[in-house]
């Protein structure tokens, strides 16, 4: 049996989506904070159980018969994500799950100073730790962040940051079925798993493709980084996301693997489709 957390969300609630195009309904299981959110699921007959990483004791039961068990990675950037991860990871090894994978990052480091990236490397320790078969599904960095990262492009006619380097902006719906293609096999892939798209593109790069996809100049400025700053309309989350850019800058996003296309048996998405 597969149990996978998190499937109310776009991520996970799409590999549950491929596994049912694979599995019958009685072989998964989703967990949710919320199970009427869920509600999709079951009217196609999958087990919708109860669990919070915040409520300790509302795990195990949700866990209980797993084969496999996906994690999704905490989104709360308010939340001690690594005390939360450890939490599950805990429980996961009380209710006897004969395998853990969880959706981590590529840019997993201790060092990294894009913030997510060390709750990641310190959620794959633990999982190191527990004895048990796991996998770290290190995505690279999702492609519909850009509608975020690469500003009002579209209005401005810029892409303007506050640092540059390569990023493999991979689909997060690709990441899905990769992730799916992985539980299907029931085996293998263990430890860190790199998981993204064909290519590494620059901010300055994106700018070129940009303007081929809107068919107009579109122009490329590197800021500085505090007058970036004072140019965001919500300065609450300005550190969190220029760590993402100085990340990039140092190469933490800049690796490749051919590995998503093979598990997904086609060529995955690229950035001039997250554009398009």
């Amino acid at each position: 049996m597969i149990v996978v957390t998190g499937a109310t969300g776009a991520l996970n609630g799409a590999t549950v989506a491929h596994l049912l195009d694979h599995l019958p309904a009685r072989d998964l299981v989703v967990v949710a904070r919320d199970t009427a959110k869920a509600s999709s699921f079951a009217e196609r007959g999958v087990e919708v159980r109860r669990g919070d990483y915040a409520e300790p004791d509302s795990l195990p039961a949700a866990f209980a018969g797993a084969d496999q068990l996906l994690l999704v990675s905490s989104n709360d950037p308010n939340a001690d994500a690594v005390s939360l991860h450890r939490t599950a990871i805990d429980a996961a090894v009380a209710a006897g799950v004969g395998r853990i994978l969880y959706t981590s990052h590529q840019a997993a480091a201790p060092d990294n100073p894009f913030a997510p990236g060390n709750s990641h490397f310190a959620t794959e320790q633990l999982l190191a730790a527990t004895g048990i078969p796991w996998t770290s599904l290190r995505n690279g960095f999702y492609a519909h962040s850009l509608q975020w990262l690469a500003g009002p492009w579209r209005e401005t006619g810029v892409i303007a940051v506050p640092g540059d380097g390569p990023v493999s902006w991979t689909a997060r719906e690709d990441a899905a079925e990769a992730a799916a293609a992985i539980l299907l096999a029931g085996g293998g892939y263990d430890g860190p798993t790199t998981i993204t798209a064909p290519a590494a593109v620059t901010f300055a790069e994106l700018a070129e493709i940009a303007a081929e996809v809107s068919g107009r100049p579109i122009g490329y400025q590197l800021m500085d980084e505090q007058d970036w700053i004072a140019a965001q309309e919500s300065p609450h989350r300005t550190g969190f996301l220029l760590g993402f850019y100085q990340a990039a800058r140092a190469g933490f996003f800049a690796g490749v693997d051919p590995l998503l296309g093979k598990l997904l048996d086609r060529e995955p998405l690229t950035v001039r489709d997250a554009l398009a």
